[in-house]
């Protein structure tokens, strides 16, 4: 009986937690909803460019994020075509090529070696070869390499990654790079956050996110 007690006194405490954890986070502030329809599956998509400075500086904090992620939520990344640093066209051929480093399922390895060889060698892509050389150094087969640029698989997720692309362009919520969205719904503003406890106040958002249609 002492027991029950007890944990009717806990409860207005634990109410109260939650009711804390949620309150930190407003929208407008720290998360910007960006559409009114939810995404078909739990996903964290992150928009990036292997030529962007901050997304390769942002890389390790967001490869120890995805392994955070509960089973039922899907780590998209999303490479974009709109900076600077080379024509649209060789960026969705990188778009294509990161694609292809995820069905030989090692999208980590060969999208670093990517970065890698853009932003520290200083080396530049300026066609398919090129790509195809970084990827063989880094351990992938060339024949496989070359049927999957070629496969409508590729060609169609590639396809969807533009289109997401220009979706979230066209509605001004998608203006830079990193950026990332949580279930096509809501975009983190990483300028609102703990600067004193950054990582951890991201990934507590990130979950909140999650569970906030649930």
């Amino acid at each position: 009986m002492k027991k029950i007690f007890k944990s009717l006194l806990l409860l207005p405490l634990l109410v109260l937690s939650v009711g804390a954890s949620a309150a930190q986070y407003t929208e407008g502030k720290q998360y910007t909803k960006v559409s009114d329809t939810l995404s078909k599956k739990k996903e964290v998509r992150e928009y990036f460019s292997v030529y962007c400075p901050s997304c390769l500086r942002f890389e390790p904090f967001m490869l120890g994020l995805k392994k955070t992620l509960p089973e039922d939520v899907t780590f998209v990344r999303n490479h974009v075509d709109f900076l600077r640093g080379a024509s649209p066209q060789i960026q969705q051929l990188v778009t294509k090529a990161t694609v292809v480093a995820e069905q030989l399922d090692n999208t980590d390895k060969l999208i670093g070696a990517l970065f890698n060889y853009l932003q520290v060698q200083r080396a530049v892509i300026t066609s398919e070869k090129d790509i195809r050389n970084v990827f063989v150094l880094n351990g992938a087969d060339g024949a496989k390499f070359d049927k999957l640029m070629k496969s409508f698989s590729v060609n169609s997720k590639a396809k969807s990654l533009k289109k997401s692309q220009e979706s979230m362009s066209a509605k001004r919520a998608l203006t830079g790079v990193p950026s990332v969205f949580i279930n096509g719904k809501y975009r983190i503003n990483v300028g609102e956050l703990d600067k004193n406890n950054f990582e951890q106040d991201y990934k507590n958002l990130v979950k909140y996110l999650l569970a906030l249609d649930s």
